[in-house]
């Protein structure tokens, strides 16, 4: 399989070849052909299988497409872990759009998906048909910065998913508080796999390469990334504990985003994981701004 073309395999599971040659994997969910579709970017250590359910719930109406950056999931791990970075995920998402054939997309970006998001309005403004940014903005707070520089790359092995979200839960409890213990299965399916016999986390620990590696140079100033952005409509979603993206942040992001919507997901810390009802909500409203636009706009 050449960097040329999408092969895809039986139950909407589909690969491409990167430009520097790694398989890398996504889901494609059928949809209306008359707007644009939905692409799903995921978190630093999480994968596609996150937006599962939003995709079901969406699949029919939008097409949905979902891929694993490198490095997670069902893509080949980079042996050069200085390409696990925004820029280059957003090369990869950019390839695979034009193998597709999509011209424009509506992006929902949770926490470095969001990132990447912002990446790629920076490059190509015209293929963001319309954003949600998901506990993620152009300034993060270093509270929760230190909380995920504590436990990326760390690996774990589990005897069984019991234990594996008994481990979850005493990690992010206060993060998702109201969870319940199948609750917690169902994240620790969505974000491990098990692996000769054990459960694993489904990431490369390198991945912890440029997240742990001490800051060189003068702080970037992310708001004209986010301002790449303010030709669509846009919904900002925070988790009101949130220790990653501050009220004061979104409120500012909303102030500034000429067609913005901020929601924050009550009771929820970084990052909601869109199946709250108000995240339902608003995701709902955004693509039906998305939906009525003339189709010139979409394209």
């Amino acid at each position: 399989m050449t960097g040329a073309e999408a092969k895809s395999e039986a139950g909407g599971v589909h690969y491409w070849t990167s430009r520097d040659g790694l398989r890398l994997h996504y889901r494609d969910y059928p949809g209306r052909s008359d707007r644009p579709p939905i692409i799903c970017l995921h978190g630093l250590t999480r994968n596609g299988r996150d937006f599962a359910e939003l995709a079901a719930r969406l699949v029919g109406e939008w097409r949905v497409i979902v891929p694993d950056f490198r490095g997670r999931g069902g893509s080949d791990y980079d042996p050069a872990p200085e390409h696990y970075a925004p820029p280059t995920y957003a090369g990869d998402v950019i390839q695979l759009m034009g193998l597709l054939q999509v011209e424009a997309a509506v992006f929902i970006g949770t926490s470095l998906g969001g990132l990447v998001t912002m990446a790629i309005a920076t490059v190509a403004p015209r293929m963001i048909a319309g954003t949600v940014l998901n506990d993620v903005g152009p300034e993060l707070e270093a509270a929760g910065l230190e909380r995920i520089r504590g436990y990326v790359g760390q690996f774990a092995r589990f005897s069984d998913w019991a234990e594996a979200a008994g481990h979850l839960a005493e990690r992010n409890r206060e993060i998702h508080p109201h969870y319940t213990l199948d609750d917690w299965e169902r994240m620790a399916r969505r974000i491990c796999r098990q692996i000769e016999g054990s459960i694993r986390f489904d990431y490369d620990m390198a991945i912890a390469d440029n997240v742990l590696a001490p800051a060189t140079g003068p702080a970037v100033d992310a708001w004209p990334f986010f301002r790449a952005l303010s030709h669509a409509p846009l919904l900002i979603l925070r988790g009101e504990l949130s220790d990653l993206l501050s009220a004061k942040t979104a409120l500012a992001m909303g102030a500034d985003h000429p067609d913005s919507e901020l929601i924050c997901v009550d009771d929820v810390g970084h990052a909601p994981d869109l199946q709250e009802p108000e995240a339902i909500a608003g995701i709902e409203r955004l693509l039906a701004k998305v939906a009525h636009k003339p189709p010139e706009v979409n394209n």
